[in-house]
């Protein structure tokens, strides 16, 4: 039995057994230090004969009722300190002077004077000797004991050079307890690298059971993105956390904690391998030129606000109407080393036009990616006059502003929604592409293009995120409907999308990706739960750990979502994107419409805004509860413009 497990029995005893034990030593060493005070006193080593044995009884006899009195058993003697030795010599001086007492002073024929002295001083000796050596033993054990149960028990997946480079780096910090490497390779498994056994992934939940293990560490960064997602879909279910390993450079300096650590990338959990971006694409309307993004403060906008920076541009432009966000995007975009394009923040309004005009006026230009807008679908439902005046009124400002100083590129962020809505987000984006596609067919210098695109895993409105403070506070996880399935791209890749369309637009283009088949929100968030060491609480297993509750799909919010109203996508230079030519209407013909949504936004007139709606969106379907939001809406703004006294 290793040494630590000794221990750890020790620890478990009761404490009165342990006092007993005590006390056993105790009583041993008051007849080990006479046997030693006769055998230096008369030079032999034979054992106590005669009356000499008169000292055995004596000694235990004052010894153990001293010792209890002055609380020698009662310390912990894995955290004895000073106090308890001063006790321990106060308690055998004590003994010692009633034992010279009786065998000095007084004296008992054919036991030496002598003895009276000498045993005591043994005897304090061996019981600080004893009290010591437990402490150290006990002590060292015990505090490696707790070292190791605060461990986090952990699998290596990959037995190469940087996963021994990690397991030493591990090693030094001590925040790891390294059970194992993980390898695909058959020829590893069995063998040991630095004293760590090397397993095949091939039965993982029996392995993880055996060895008590509830994380996996990757170290396998070389990896193709295909091979990474299958290692992660085999480790689902495992029942471990999967952790991404640290910054490579880390590792040579042995500098790995456990905050070092990150949970799975975003694009891990996407199912599908990411858009590889087109590097003539992505300069063709960038590299060197003035580029103005508007909403740059938002999740899709600063995002493209990064990618743009690392293709150099001249001056990059950020307009949005929050401070904060624009601040921070700034801040971040100022520190980074791309180049030496000028950042200039912005703060307005889209929907205001003189500031609009002055800005294109001035900065000129060359091209614009309008992200502004509101996104979050129960939010406009229930703020409609916000939102439709914002999406589609600030779209219209803005890219009128565009076509009247001859910006060359206008490309509109555009959304998935906008195909069939039924929520009013999704409705007026669907109108700002129909006025980019009105003023693309007018003609101009201005080349007009949308960019449509599924739910971006990590943005503000995003699940993941949601679903991950939630697998935190140890659920329940919330799900509208166990049926609703979306199309889902990175924010990167959503990113990089806009751009590589922007450059391949003729005029009016609406460009979609091809994203592969929709992923069910119930599975994204059973994948999460499984690669955080968890299990679901359903029905068929009832004692796991996160539970699923469906709340009932929200207002106007829909099953699935769709990319393109007709089903006649053409390619493009991009294999991954793909463009339609959908119906519109001429600005001749759109504008009276514009006129009479933007009549019924200023009078609040909330049933005309809904008409409008119906005849400008081709497949428009509002529920029910549109009536309701209605009265919401009209109650909540004839409370704001009551007069107040």
């Amino acid at each position: 039995m290793a040494r630590h497990e000794i221990v750890r029995s020790i620890l478990a005893w009761p404490r009165w057994f342990k006092r007993y034990v005590a006390v056993a030593v105790d009583v041993f060493l008051c007849v080990v230090t006479l046997w030693l005070a006769f055998a230096f006193r008369l030079n032999t080593w034979e054992f106590l004969s005669g009356i000499q044995l008169l000292t055995i009884p004596v000694s235990i006899g004052i010894a153990i009722p001293i010792f209890i009195i002055n609380g020698l058993y009662r310390a912990i003697f894995r955290f004895i300190g000073w106090a308890a030795f001063m006790a321990i010599i106060r308690s055998v001086s004590i003994y010692g002077a009633a034992f010279a007492f009786i065998f000095t002073v007084i004296s008992v024929p054919g036991i030496p004077r002598t003895v009276g002295l000498l045993q005591p001083m043994l005897l304090l000796l061996a019981v600080a000797i004893s009290r010591l050596s437990a402490r150290q033993i006990l002590g060292g054990s015990y505090r490696r004991i707790l070292r190791q149960s605060e461990q986090t028990r952990a699998l290596i997946y990959g037995a190469g050079n940087v996963g021994r480079q990690l397991a030493s780096a591990l090693r030094n910090g001590g925040e790891f307890a390294i059970a194992g490497f993980l390898d695909d390779d058959s020829a590893l498994a069995g063998t040991l690298i630095d004293g760590i056994k090397v397993y095949t992934p091939h039965n993982l939940r029996e392995l993880t059971r055996s060895l008590d293990v509830r994380t996996v560490l990757l170290a396998v960064p070389n990896i193709s993105p295909e091979r990474r997602r299958e290692i992660i879909e085999n480790l689902r279910g495992g029942h471990v956390a999967v952790r991404n390993l640290p910054n490579v450079s880390e590792l040579a300096h042995g500098r790995v904690r456990i905050s070092d650590f990150e949970d799975l990338a975003i694009d891990d959990l996407l199912g599908r391998p990411a858009v590889p971006p087109s590097a003539d694409l992505m300069k063709r309307n960038v590299e060197g030129k003035v580029v103005m993004v508007t909403g740059a403060g938002g999740s899709i906008g600063s995002e493209l606000c990064r990618q743009l920076l690392q293709v150099g541009p001249k001056c990059l432009v950020l307009f949005d109407a929050g401070e904060f966000a624009l601040y921070s995007i700034y801040t971040e975009l100022s520190r980074s080393e791309y180049g030496d394009c000028r950042i200039v923040p912005l703060l307005g309004s889209v929907r205001d036009r003189d500031r609009m005009e002055d800005v294109i006026g001035v900065f000129r230009p060359d091209t614009i990616y309008h992200a502004a807008a509101y996104k979050h679908v129960p939010l406009v439902e229930q703020n409609l006059v916000e939102g439709i005046s914002n999406n589609v009124f600030g779209t219209l400002v803005t890219a009128s502003v565009a076509k009247q100083f001859g910006v060359a590129s206008f490309v509109l962020v555009s959304t998935d929604k906008a195909v069939r809505p039924t929520n009013v987000m999704g409705a007026s984006k669907r109108i700002a592409e129909l006025v980019l596609q009105a003023f693309a067919a007018e003609g101009g210098q201005t080349v007009f293009s949308m960019v449509r695109f599924g739910n971006v895993l990590g943005s503000s409105g995003s699940v993941v995120p949601l679903f991950r403070q939630q697998i935190a506070e140890g659920g329940p996880i919330t799900l509208t409907h166990p049926e609703v399935t979306r199309f889902f791209m990175t924010i990167p890749e959503a990113s990089q999308l806009v751009i590589q369309a922007g450059a391949m637009a003729r005029g009016g283009d609406v460009f979609v990706l091809n994203m592969g088949e929709p992923v069910r929100i119930i599975n994204l968030a059973r994948s999460m739960v499984e690669l955080s060491g968890m299990t679901v609480r359903d029905e068929e297993n009832p004692d796991g750990d996160i539970e699923f509750v469906m709340t009932g799909l929200r207002p106007a919010e829909k099953l699935y979502e769709e990319l393109l109203l007709g089903n006649n996508p053409q390619p493009t230079e991009h294999q991954r994107i793909m463009t339609a030519e959908e119906e519109f209407l001429r600005w001749e013909d759109l504008e009276p419409e514009i006129r009479a949504l933007e009549l019924g936004l200023k009078q609040r007139h909330l049933a005309a805004i809904n008409e409008q709606i119906v005849k400008l969106v081709s497949g428009y379907q509002h529920d029910d509860e549109f009536s309701d939001l209605v009265d919401m809406e009209r109650r909540a703004l004839a409370r704001v413009s009551a007069p107040q006294f």
